[in-house]
């Protein structure tokens, strides 16, 4: 079976460089556009189910996308982002102004620390790889929408790798990363696949937070 990891479409927040978890931020004009050409590249993919996180950015994108498949949305909370806490809305330049130990610590070593009434990367990973478990259970070609950490430390569990590594697999906004379950093994055929989107509006990848 094989199960295509989408990040949500851009949002303003994304643009505005804010730190960005469980807050529920609408898609942009630019995310809405980038689901529209997302969906356009995945239109005759065999998709037997769609599941998603039920922030309003990945659901959004889910949407999009499912206008060529026409399938139930499965909405699991164990997909939304990570849990920012006291970070969430921030902007990266005050967050590095204000917090600079912090960042200096996450930067070093991002598996850690914890944030600050919010949640670790371990608690992250375990949360979202339940869910992916759940999902191959079910035996059957999968489209998941959800976010750039959930992603991350997904492909970090998938690649056995220490989270301490995970910022190398941060995937960009619109992105697809194509993994197959096969009797011999899991393996990521595709990672952060951005090649339907124009450059104009693929913006680099931030991996901060």
């Amino acid at each position: 079976m094989q199960l295509i990891l989408i990040r949500h479409g851009e949002t303003i927040w994304n643009k505005e460089k804010r730190v960005q978890g469980t807050s529920d931020i609408e898609l942009s004009t630019v995310g809405i556009e980038q689901a529209r050409l997302l969906a356009l590249s995945l239109k005759d993919h065999p998709i037997r189910a769609i599941h998603t996180s039920p922030l309003k950015r990945a659901l959004q994108t889910a949407e999009i996308i499912n206008e060529f498949h026409r399938k139930e949305l499965h909405v699991d909370q164990d997909l939304m982002e990570m849990d920012y806490g006291d970070f969430e809305g921030v902007s990266f330049k005050n967050l590095i102004a204000c917090e600079k130990d912090f960042v200096d610590k996450w930067l070093t070593n991002p598996a850690s620390v914890k944030m600050p009434n919010g949640e670790s990367l371990t608690q992250l990973q375990e949360r979202a790889w339940r869910s992916l478990k759940r999902i191959v259970n079910k035996n059957d070609n999968a489209l998941v929408v959800t976010h750039n950490f959930s992603i991350a430390t997904i492909i970090c569990r998938i690649k056995n790798i220490s989270l301490t590594e995970f910022l190398s697999a941060c995937p960009g906004n619109a992105s697809k990363t194509i993994v197959s379950f096969q009797k011999d093994g899991i393996f990521i055929e595709a990672f952060n696949d951005r090649s339907h989107l124009p450059e104009d509006i693929s913006p680099k990848i931030n991996a901060l937070f």
